[in-house]
């Protein structure tokens, strides 16, 4: 009888352990944010400049630089956002893409390295993303 009354008491212990594992998360640290504000700009985890796009209309949910568009201006692609200001709309591809105040996040493919901000002002409708 008493082996029955084990059994159960095992499976609590696994099932109570398992759960407080998943309630610590990866390793008690929040997953590293997307952006980050580095000289009053807005940059990628990876620390290359984020720009806006003055085409894109805040709070409409898409992006309209596409296709070519998209190859020179590569999306900030995330699976989340971080809250706040900060939000995802869907691409035409399907993709989801990070928005600072309803404005998608892109990159600017010729920006070398971290620091670079080459595409503020191009065709004056593409700038820097700022707080």
């Amino acid at each position: 009888m008493k082996k029955l009354q084990l059994v159960p008491t095992i499976a609590l212990s696994l099932t109570l352990t398992v759960l407080a594992g998943c309630a610590s998360g990866y390793g008690g640290s929040a997953p590293a944010s997307p952006v980050k504000t580095v000289d009053g700009v807005l940059v990628g985890a990876n620390g290359m400049t984020l720009y806006t796009f003055d085409r894109d209309v805040a709070g409409s949910g898409k992006s309209v630089c596409n296709g070519p568009c998209a190859t020179n201006w590569p999306p900030l692609v995330a699976s989340t956002a971080p809250g706040g200001d900060y939000t995802l709309v869907t691409r035409d591809d399907g993709k989801m893409q990070l928005a600072y105040k309803g404005k998608p996040l892109y990159y600017w493919a010729k920006d070398a390295k971290p620091g670079d901000k080459t595409g503020d002002g191009v065709n004056q409708v593409w700038h820097t993303a700022r707080p």
